[in-house]
Order: structure tokens, then sequence, then C-alpha cells
């Protein structure tokens, strides 16, 4: 390195040169080099993804963001997106156990198991299944209800409680039923064993809307499967998500967060079941092809 001159020497470019091998013509020609064209593109694209993974609780691994980033109207690879989010030190969030919460009475007479771990349907409102969950608070436990439509993974009904009894389940039917119609004949609402789901009420108040009970089997842990999922992915993206920044402090506050992330998984959640596209425009184009005489409500 020695035709470099002392001026030269003097900014500290002799030891960087004689560090790297390279020579200083070498060094300046990359210090002052443009931004490559992917470099240029990953800036732009970085803060996009990670607002995008914000907006959906930060839940979103490779697969979801980069179907979000393409609704978005961005063209944009998988790769692209898996090395961008390693970038931006963010990625999917992951499941945990599940935790047993089903009090079966042993007295109760069951409805018998019309599903068969068949979570299958043609069409909206032939088959619901129904489980419940609970979040510790500092003020108590939230025991949370949630009614799914099978057939496009919606949310019909829901409801959270300081308590597990009857009255629970029974509002989060009216719901349902406040949704998609007062009568719906043909459809079948599964459970697992639970007391809430044998009582006597339970199944009055499904016959009100032409409903028929479904139970599965005790001691199974398949007999309900769709709806534990849905349980599952509950705690891990809203109770337990990377978005949450403390303990739930009352039943309230959990109340008012179900809220919205029913919402979000209705309208903008992807489902890979559904093709990765939300339950509310999976129905849009069930209703789209095979109806029109009935519009979609939302549920908030």
């Amino acid at each position: 390195m020695a035709f470099i001159d002392a001026n030269r020497d003097e900014l500290g470019v002799e030891p960087i040169c004689a560090a790297l091998q390279v020579a200083p013509s070498t060094y300046y020609a990359a210090k002052t080099r443009a931004p490559s064209s992917r470099s240029s593109r990953d800036q732009v694209l970085r803060p996009v993804l990670r607002q995008l993974w914000e907006d959906n609780y930060c839940v979103y691994g490779a697969r979801k963001l980069w179907n979000a980033t393409r609704r978005a109207g961005w063209d944009v690879g998988r790769d692209q997106v898996t090395r961008l989010m390693r970038a931006e030190q963010i990625e999917g969030v992951r499941r945990s156990k599940r935790v047993l919460t089903t009090r079966a009475d042993p007295v109760a007479v069951r409805h018998p198991d019309l599903v068969r771990r068949d979570f299958t349907a043609t069409a909206p409102n032939r088959l619901w299944v129904t489980d419940l969950t609970y979040v510790p608070t500092w003020a108590g436990v939230a025991y949370v209800c949630f009614i799914v439509d099978v057939y496009s993974r919606m949310i019909v009904g829901w409801r959270a409680a300081p308590h597990m009894r009857t009255e629970m389940v029974l509002d989060a039917i009216e719901m349902a039923r406040w949704s998609r119609g007062a009568r719906l004949d043909g459809l079948t609402c599964h459970s697992d064993a639970g007391s809430q789901f044998t009582s006597i009420r339970y199944g009055e108040r499904l016959a009100e809307i032409g409903a028929v009970p479904s139970i599965g089997t005790v001691a199974d842990s398949y007999d309900n499967a769709l709806a534990e999922t849905v349980n599952g992915y509950y705690k891990t993206e809203l109770i337990r998500g990377p978005a949450r920044t403390g303990p739930w402090r009352t039943i309230e506050d959990v109340e008012l967060a179900t809220l919205g992330w029913v919402h979000w998984h209705n309208t903008q959640r992807l489902h890979g079941y559904l093709g990765d596209i939300p339950p509310a425009e999976f129905e849009t184009a069930f209703y789209a092809t095979h109806r029109t005489d009935q519009s979609l409500v939302e549920i908030p």
C-alpha cells in the first residue's frame, strides 16, 4: 500500500484497504456507488411489511404476510418477504398447548354426534361449531364462547362473561340468530359434552331457529376440533399475542378487545383453508354465485 499518499493515510484509508486487501480506488468506488435497485426496493418494502404485520396483530408469518402484501397491491415474492422479515426481525406467532375447560355433566342426556369429525359444509348456515375458553384477568376469569360457521369460518356469534353458565351460550346464539336469520332450517350446531350444551334450554333455543344440536364423544381430542382450533388461535393472536403489552386487567377489557378481534377475524384475517381470503369475502363470493335474494349482515 505504499502508493497511498499521506493525505489519504490521515483519513484512515490505508489501514482499511490493508485490512480488506483492496485497492483505494475500489474502496472509494464502493463508498460513492449509488444503491442497487434491489436495495432501493427493499428500503421501500420494509416499512410496508412492518405496517401490514402490525395492522394484523403482529401474528402473520411469511406466507400470510406475503399474501397480505400482494392483496395490498405490491408485486413481491414470498422469498423476498421472508428475507425482509428477517431483516426487520419480525416473525409469525406460534400457538401454545390447549387447556381443557369442558365440564361434562355425567347424568345429562346427550344429543347424538351428527358430525363425526367431518368439519365440512357445502354452504353457510349448514353446520356451526361452538365451544368455550377462558382468559385470566386481574379482576377474575373471563369466559368466552364462540359460534363458528364451518363453511366460511365466520364467527357468527360470541359472548364474553364472568361465568360459564348456559346463559352465555344462549346470548351467543342470539347474536348468531340476529346476524344469520330467525329461521335456519337444516342447520346443525355441534359442540362438546359440556354441561352448557347438554342443558334443556340450549336444545330449546336451537329448536326455535330450526337447528339440530350435535355433541361429540367424551374424552376425544378431535370431537370438536374446529371450534378448539378457533379458541387456540384466539388465545395465540389476541390474548397472548405479540401485540399485547401487558396482562389483562378486567373482564370488560377482554370483551372490548375480543370485539375488535372478531371484526378483524371475519373481515380481514387471511384463512389458509379459504385460499387466504377473509370469511366475509368468501361468503360474498358464495352468495354472488348461488343467490341474490339475501344480503350479508356484518358482525361487529
